[in-house]
Parts: C-alpha cells; structure tokens; sequence
C-alpha cells in the first residue's frame, strides 16, 4: 500500500524564559521604562520538547488514533502535520491535500461569513469554484446553520464554528483529514453525525488522523492507534490493545484514592462531605482489575458535620461519552437512614453483578437531607464525575468469546431456548455448537 504520511524522527523543542527580541511596540515601551539605563538581565532559557524523535507511517486511506493525557504532545503533532509549526529536527512527507480541524474556528476570517469563508478555505485547498458550488449546499445541510451561513463569523457561537469547520473539513475534496478533539463540543447528536461521516471518508479512501480523549469513539472508528506519551510513541498497534494498555496505565495512576475533600469541583451546603471512595471485592479487600460482570462494593468514605436525620446517598454512573448509564440511591432501593452522627463513616452498597460492557465508566456522587434528591444547590454534597471507573472484558457468557462496546453499554444474563417443528421441545444445542440436537 503507498503511503499517505511519513513522520520520520520528529522532535520538537520549545524554548521558555526567552528575551530574544520584543515582538511588539508595548513591549519595547515597557522594557525601556523598566530599564531605561542598563541592560536587561537575561532569563536563563529552558528547553522543553513537545516531541521526541517520533517515527511511524500511515498507509493511504487508514484511519488511526492518537490517545494520550494532556500535554503528551498530541496537538502538537497535528500542527506539524498542519504545518502550523515546524519540527526542530527530523522530518514529514505527506501526500495529497491535507485538511485539519484543529480548534474550534481555526482557518477562519472572522470579519467574512460562514459562506465566503468555505470558498476561502476551499481556494486555500487549491479548488476551483464550481468545485466548490457543487458541494456548498451539503456543507451547510450538515453543519444546520442555514439561516446564519451569511453572517461573519465572528457572530458565531462555539458550536457553530465547530459544525462549519468540520463540514468544511470532511466536505473538501482533500486527502488526508487531522481531526484533535473534534466531540470536545457539540450536542451529542452532531457528535453522532461526525463519526458517521469519518466512517464515511474511511470507505471513500481518505486518511484520518483522529486525535481524542473519547477512547469509546477511538476503539469505534480506529483499528490503529497510537499513544502518544511525554513527547514520545509509547504504543503503536491495535486499537483494542493499545487501549487496554493505556487504561491500565491510568488506572494504575489512580489506584491511591483521590483524596475527595481536596476536590474544587463540587456544590452543596456541607453538612456532609465526601473525603473518599473505594472499590472493594466480597471479601473487602481493594480491587484494582475489575471485570465485567464482578461483583462490586463501593464504599463511600464520609464526614458530617452535626448530627443529621434522614440522609440519602446516591451514585450515578456515566460513559466518557456523557451518556448515563444508571443511577442508584438509598431511598429507591428501600433502603432508609433515621440517624447520621456527626463525624466520619461510610457507606456501602454491594452490587451483585456489574453488567457492563468494558470500558472507562465516571462515577459521580451526591448526599442529601430528606426533603430533595441530588439538587446541587440544596444537596449536602454533589461531586461530579469525580472517580473513574475502567471494566476490563470477562467471558462474561461462558462462550469463550469475550464482550466489547460493539454490543451497547449492558450486558443482559440470558438462557436461550429453541422450540421448532422437527424437535423436541426439551432439545437444546451441543455444547460444541455444531448444530446437533440434544436432550437434556
């Protein structure tokens, strides 16, 4: 297969501290009053490097990944790949018109409106225009921003932008398609339309490059991924793989529980407040490895300021995706507490079977007096998405055949049965699976 992209040993440095030269007037201005008969002392220069000697290949129409914490160097990559920037050392080669959505807005001219501005970027593609008229009322069908399509850009909201510039992006006739976070904003059902549509340039041929924290949506659309770590390729191989890797490496990170009263992000009046929270087997020990189907205990570490009577506890539980999968609290369970002392506690709530697919799950906890559920502006404590929650598969039927998000968020324990007119109705299939009959 040709190749559509060569990154070979690319490094990029970064230098801080710098006083090279003012770059504007202002500054000049202010140098001079602030030293106006001595030199300036110099800061001393600290290097840092964004990248470090990274080197792989994308063959043409490939669809690859890039996942990593913040700050590994994903965007960085881009840009250079943008030629926004330029590597320090090593070098690229990339065949074909290239399009990028890298920020929300990026290659837009604001004082122009959203139509002439898919004509500039389709000239800065080299297009013609007839070219372009052909395709214009489909970018604007997909972006929905029909009635606003003449007015500037700088009247556009956040999601606006992010909806023309991925149409622009997907729409042009280009080769190769860096996306960075492109479901960071946007309605879910827009995010929705974006992956379809990347799906759509993978079976047309084009070469993605597809830059996100949503690992769900990276194992959806990428076979390939690569995990970009400290500047560097820490793995490069399949998504699945390179997924399972990166999660046990983060997790492993979180296995210290997060100390939950340090926590900024939180609402309520603070009668209560959560200080921890542990996930626990049947025997209380911790467990790190947990898999889909184990059973579960969730402690939830505690701190009352006075005594309180009739207090609730709830959980709820989410995808990276936003979408909510379940919620559990004491009142709906049956479950009552008359009498709270003041002090420290905790509270558990066994589940029998965690019935979820794999994948990163957010756990988000709330606390509350009897007369409202978990209202952030009435509730004791409500901490959002404040613990992760990563499933690793099982073989969770029996079959020897593991689960994946392929077959949605839960998983249903089930028996299956068969009644035809040729058998018994007691008959079953071989546990060989080979299409033979057999009583029970």
């Amino acid at each position: 297969m040709p190749k559509a992209l060569v990154v070979d040993h690319v490094t990029k440095e970064y230098k801080l501290g710098a006083l090279a030269h003012e770059t504007m007037l202002r500054e000049a201005l202010v140098n001079l009053v602030r030293y106006p008969f001595r030199r300036r002392p110099r800061r001393e220069e600290e290097t840092i490097n964004a990248l470090k000697d990274v080197s792989f290949t994308v063959e043409t129409g490939g669809v690859v990944g890039i996942i990593g914490r913040n700050g590994a160097g994903k965007s960085t990559l881009l840009k250079i790949l943008s030629r926004i920037t330029y590597p320090t050392s090593g070098t690229i080669q990339l065949e074909g018109r290239v399009a990028s959505l890298l920020e929300v807005g990026t290659g837009f001219h604001e004082e122009l409106t959203g139509r002439e501005n898919v004509y500039l970027n389709g000239s800065v593609l080299g297009m013609k225009k007839r070219e372009i008229d052909v395709l214009l009322d489909e970018i604007i069908d997909f972006a929905g921003i029909h009635r606003f399509i003449d007015t500037p850009i700088k009247r556009y909201s956040s999601g606006m932008r992010l909806r023309l510039g991925f149409a622009v992006a997907a729409h042009l006739q280009t080769d190769i398609l860096l996306v960075d976070e492109v479901l960071a904003v946007g309605d879910f059902e827009f995010q929705k339309k974006c992956l379809s549509k990347i799906e759509n340039l993978h079976r047309g041929g084009r070469t993605v490059l597809f830059v996100s924290h949503n690992t769900a949506a990276v194992e959806h659309l990428c076979p390939r991924t690569l995990w970009i770590d400290q500047g560097q390729v820490r793995q490069d191989g399949a998504t699945a793989d390179v997924i399972r890797d990166y999660l046990a490496h983060f997790s492993a990170s979180l296995r210290t529980d997060p100390n939950l009263v340090d926590l900024q992000e939180r609402e309520g009046t603070g009668e209560v407040r959560f200080t921890g929270i542990e996930f626990l087997d049947v025997a209380g020990q911790p467990m790190h490895i947990i898999r889909s189907g184990d059973e579960l205990t969730i402690r939830l570490h505690y701190n009352a300021t006075r005594n309180l009577e009739n207090a609730r506890f709830g959980i709820d539980l989410h995808t990276d995706w936003g979408t909510h999968v379940a919620s559990i609290c004491t009142p709906v369970s049956g479950w009552q507490i008359p009498y709270l002392s003041a002090g420290e506690g905790y509270v558990e709530v066994a589940l029998e079977g965690l019935n979820l697919t794999p994948g990163r799950y957010w756990i988000s906890l709330w606390t509350t007096g009897p007369n409202h559920f978990s209202s952030a502006k009435n509730g004791w404590d409500v901490l959002p998405r404040c613990k992760a929650l990563d499933i690793e598969p099982s073989d969770f039927f029996n079959s020897g055949k593991g689960v994946d998000r392929g077959y949605g968020f839960v998983l249903l324990p089930c028996k299956w049965n068969l009644h035809d007119a040729c058998e018994p109705a007691d008959a079953v299939p071989d546990a060989q699976g080979t299409g033979k009959r057999a009583r029970q």
